[in-house]
């Protein structure tokens, strides 16, 4: 007679995911290190053994605990569900929190404190290797690494790093509502931009191009490689019932489901971010030989890699633990260890990408022109009729924004055509001729002569402040994204609750009054013009593309609070409307005419500066832009006005169908009673 066994025991998840992937991090490390030699002593200044290893190791813990804890955060935000059971009109703290989300937190608390610890070491650690000498503690050196800190980039940018990290944890430990959480996960994505001012191709001749990439693929690696991990952690937690689901669908397969969408935008920023970022520094092809060009193909197969895999997974794995064919485990042993064993290798390697020498020498020339001085880049040859078509200097950044922008409208498009609906193909058209002109102004030629001509940069001001925004507006891509998106039923927070949380919020009820959306655009002129804000705007690649966004979120608030297109919290009177845009038009002629009448040249030391040898002196530019701000705006502004009165007639069209619907069902009372109240008056009269 046989004997029934107990069902076997299955391995911690820390055996059956976290140790292979950190087995084969470690061989592709020490791979990466003996092939590039990065941690061979130097002969003139050599920090010693330990820093050299030390150093690259403790930049692979960095990384790795900054990816996992951002991704925690997100996953706690809009992955995995609050609470434990769903309750109609629970407020955050209403219910018990559900096991998955208080790992996601504590991981996201622990993963902080070690990013934070790592991120110290890292800074000491490069002072010790750019210093040149072994660690030691003489009292000199204390006041060199304070200097280090204050006044070097580096020292400058891993100090912030470890004050965001700190930041980061303390709130992982300290929040659990549903808006706190979700800012916490954004404020940690600026861990990011440190490391794209100080990454392996930032230091590039092409500085800002260079600096954009690799925040990109830094972004797509800490969602895609923390994801990953969070997974394998989440593991034993994800087999219980889905709440708000049917009954059997276990956990696991929504929150693979929502990661695999999640990671399928992170797959192609990764890639395209990583070709731009490695074109930077490998300008040849025989350069593919090179210690780091083998590196980059490397790099690049083992992602290519990754994205068939997370393919596989997405057609095959995620359908069967749908359908019950696949334990929450076992779907997770499929999903998890495969890549997570193959984006270690890909972590590794990009550790020591990044202290291994390009191909591409990325020193400055010895004798640099003042308009690379200011810019970085050298003054371009005087403008033609054909260089508005022909320069471009592509900002990656916009350039990504532009063609997420445009795949999430078509792919949205798309699904409603197939669902049945008509959505409006004249709206496509206004969004994607706003993308395009949102891309040329932010590439093209007007990008690259407004950093050095003020007159081209007012062209650069004006079109992404009152062009793009009026096509982007008219494009109504929050109505379509609330069309589409779906709704969820475990009180997460998915794309389309975050939506309708911002639309509806307070801080959306303030920036759409239409008075403060005018006082917004007409205040941002006179700050950014008659205040010194203009010069560190110009001058430095952050406060730059920070400019760029302010000018295209006030305009884009400004024409959103005009017109009716996405939805508001509240509209206001076509009256008020119109007069606003009056009154904001009439600020703009004037601000335009005392530009023009001034003497007093803006930024001086900015555009004072250039060496530009065409164009006319600085100030006189600065007369012909005053000229162009006033002119561009014309347009615009009548087109906005004309958009204002279309929805009055609109509006007004439709309440008249709604009274006479209305008197059709009650026989038009409101009419009747109103001639009855004046029949009552002229009673009254007769009897006076």
């Amino acid at each position: 007679m046989a004997t029934e066994t107990a069902p076997r025991e299955l391995a911690p998840p820390v055996t059956r995911f976290i140790l292979p992937g950190i087995f084969t991090m470690v061989l592709a490390f020490l791979g990466a290190v003996l092939f590039t030699g990065i941690t061979a002593p130097t002969l003139l200044a050599d920090p010693g053994a330990f820093v050299r290893w030390a150093l690259p190791i403790s930049r692979a813990i960095h990384h790795t605990a900054m990816s996992l804890t951002i991704a925690a955060l997100l996953f706690a935000a809009v992955i995995v569900p609050r609470a434990s059971k769903v309750t109609r009109h629970a407020g955050d703290n209403e219910a018990a929190d559900h096991p998955v989300f208080t790992r996601s937190m504590n991981i996201a608390a622990a993963a902080g404190v070690v990013w934070t610890l790592a991120a110290a070491a890292v800074l000491l650690l490069t002072f010790w290797d750019l210093a040149g000498t072994p660690i030691n503690l003489k009292p000199e050196y204390s006041v060199a690494i304070l200097d280090y800190i204050i006044g070097i980039t580096t020292g400058r940018a891993w100090a912030w790093m470890v004050a965001i990290a700190a930041i980061t944890a303390s709130l992982a430990l300290a929040v659990r509502g549903k808006t706190a959480v979700g800012l916490t996960a954004f404020f940690s994505f600026f861990g990011i931009v440190p490391l794209a001012f100080i990454g392996h191709a930032s230091g590039g001749d092409d500085h800002f191009a260079a600096v954009n990439s690799i925040a990109l693929h830094l972004l797509a690696v800490v969602i895609w490689f923390g994801g990953i991990l969070m997974l394998a952690l989440l593991a034993p937690k994800l087999g219980v019932e889905a709440p708000g689901r049917q009954r059997g669908q276990v956990l696991a397969g929504v929150v693979l489901k929502r990661f695999s969408a999640l990671a399928t935008v992170a797959v192609f920023l990764m890639i395209g971010s990583g070709v731009a970022s490695a074109v930077i520094r490998v300008t040849e092809w025989g350069q593919l030989l090179s210690p780091y060009g083998a590196l980059v193909i490397a790099k690049a197969v083992l992602t290519l890699g990754l994205g068939a895999l997370g393919l596989a997974h997405r057609r095959w794995v995620i359908p069967k633990l749908l359908a019950g064919q696949y334990s929450a485990l076992k779907a997770a042993w499929r999903v998890v260890v495969g890549e997570i064993m193959l984006m270690g290798a890909v972590m590794s390697l990009a550790v020591v990408l990044a202290r291994t020498a390009p191909p591409t020498s990325d020193e400055a020339p010895a004798t640099a022109t003042p308009a690379r001085l200011l810019t970085g880049y050298e003054l371009p040859e005087a403008p033609t009729a054909s260089s508005w078509f022909t320069v471009w200097r592509m900002d990656w950044i916009w350039v990504a924004v532009c063609l997420l922008g445009l795949a999430f409208y078509l792919w949205a498009f798309i699904t409603l055509r197939r669902r049945g609906d008509k959505p409006s193909g004249l709206r496509l058209a206004s969004w994607i001729i706003g993308l395009i002109a949102l891309f040329y102004v932010t590439s093209g030629a007007v990008a690259v002569y407004g950093k050095v001509q003020f007159s081209t940069h007012m062209v650069d001001h004006m079109s992404l402040t009152m062009i793009v925004p009026l096509f982007l507006v008219l494009g109504t891509p929050v109505t379509l994204l609330l069309q589409v998106l779906p709704s969820r039923a475990d009180g997460t927070r998915g794309p389309r609750e975050w939506i309708l949380y911002l639309v509806h919020s307070r801080y959306s009820k303030v920036i759409t009054h239409p008075i403060f959306a005018a006082l917004n655009f007409a205040g941002s002129i006179v700050i950014f013009y008659f205040t010194p804000v203009l010069e560190p705007a110009m001058l430095y690649h952050a406060g730059h593309e920070l400019m760029n966004l302010h000018f295209l979120l006030t305009g884009y608030l400004f024409a959103l609070s005009l017109i009716d297109a996405d939805p508001v919290p509240k509209r206001y009177p076509y009256p008020m409307r119109l007069l606003v845009l009056l009154a904001t038009v009439a600020f703009h002629a004037f601000f335009g005419v005392a530009l023009m009448s001034t003497t007093v040249l803006l930024a001086p030391d900015y555009f004072g500066n250039m060496g530009r040898t065409w164009g006319g002196s600085a100030i006189e530019d600065q007369e012909v832009g005053a000229g162009i701000m006033w002119a561009i705006g014309e347009v615009p502004t009548l087109a906005l006005a004309i958009g204002v009165a279309v929805s009055w007639l609109r509006q007004d069209k439709k309440d008249t169908k709604r009274y006479d619907r209305q008197a059709e069902r009650d026989n038009d009372a409101e009419l009747a009673a109103y001639n009855e109240m004046f029949a009552r008056y002229k009673k009254m009269d007769d009897r006076a």
